[in-house]
């Protein structure tokens, strides 16, 4: 079974300077041209038989435009949301220093939910949807924080392993599950992005 995990395009909390997480931005214009583009490679080179996206406008929306380009059902699904930084969610930057991020894993944003709480669930929504599966070939729609932990329960990469996955607007990765391994297609693939 492949594995398609592709980013949003660009929200507006790209262009506000804000912390987006789980403040529920709409894509902007550049963004819809790029979901434009994403949908078509995706079309030409490998369509899903079937899209599961988070439930955030910018999400569902680019789930919902490659699923009308490709002709697939899409299933929106809340734990795929992005993680949950509570109070600094639609605050600027600055704003957002006056809540201090945790010092460690097991710690709460205030209002919100730990980076152990954030794996865990999309490590179970991740298996609940491998094991589920009956195609070929899925894509899952989401956030760069979502993506990043598929990617770490992936490679079995402990929480506190400090690598990052850099994931652009409608960045593009391929992973495989097989009887007999693991394959890492590719990672972040923007090359649709060119004329944009």
């Amino acid at each position: 079974m492949q594995i398609l995990l592709i980013r949003h395009g660009e929200s507006e909390a790209d262009i506000l300077n804000v912390h987006e997480g789980r403040a529920d931005f709409e894509l902007t214009e550049r963004g819809r041209k790029q979901v434009g583009s994403l949908s078509q490679k995706v079309k030409n080179d490998f369509p899903p038989d079937f899209i599961w996206a988070s439930t955030l406008k910018r999400a569902r929306e680019t789930a919902e435009t490659l699923g009308e380009t490709i002709g697939c059902p899409v299933q929106l699904e809340e734990e795929l949301m992005e993680f949950n930084n509570g109070v600094q969610a639609g605050l600027s930057f600055e704003e957002a220093k006056k809540y201090p991020e945790p010092k460690f894993f097991h710690e709460r944003f205030e209002n919100g939910e730990s980076f152990i709480e954030f794996r865990m669930r999309i490590e179970t929504i991740f298996s609940k949807i491998v094991t589920g599966n009956k195609y070929e070939r899925i894509a899952i729609v989401a956030h760069g924080g979502v993506i990043n932990n598929i990617l770490r329960a992936f490679y079995q990469m402990p929480i506190n392993m400090e690598y990052y996955f850099k994931i652009g607007d409608t960045g593009i990765s391929l992973i495989e599950l097989n009887d007999k391994e693991k394959v890492i297609h590719f990672i972040n693939d923007t090359n649709h992005l060119e004329n944009i």
